[in-house]
């Protein structure tokens, strides 16, 4: 399951580094998009992969905390992916309204000359 984890992460900040040094904006977002979600299977895979265990501690219990699951990067990811959401909704405005103004979505604003 770790391997598989891995190459996901390996792959989607593969992708996500190509796609940020693309020429269109778009693109640029896409590749942002892509790293953040490499960066958050990185971190929520830092808790441990655990099936069936439970995060949150009960009262009166005792035992090993191996049992248990870290409830902070699963906290941390949910944060992440909210701000990442509301970033991606602001880049998108902006992008419309740069190329409203420019007529181009190139990153420097000016097409190549062909």
């Amino acid at each position: 399951m770790e391997l598989i984890v891995s190459l996901a992460i390996g792959v989607l900040a593969g992708s996500g580094v190509w796609l940020l040094l693309r020429p269109r904006t778009f693109q640029v977002i896409i590749g942002l998009s892509l790293l953040s979600y490499a960066v958050n299977l990185f971190i929520f895979s830092t808790g441990g992969l655990r099936t069936g265990a439970a995060a949150i501690l009960e009262r009166g219990e005792v035992g090993s905390l191996a049992r248990y699951t870290d409830p902070v990067p699963q906290a941390l990811v949910l944060t992440a992916i909210v701000i990442g959401f509301a970033t991606t909704a602001l880049l998108l405005v902006v992008l419309l309204a740069a190329r409203g103004l420019t007529g181009t979505d190139h990153v420097d604003g000016r097409e190549r000359e062909r």
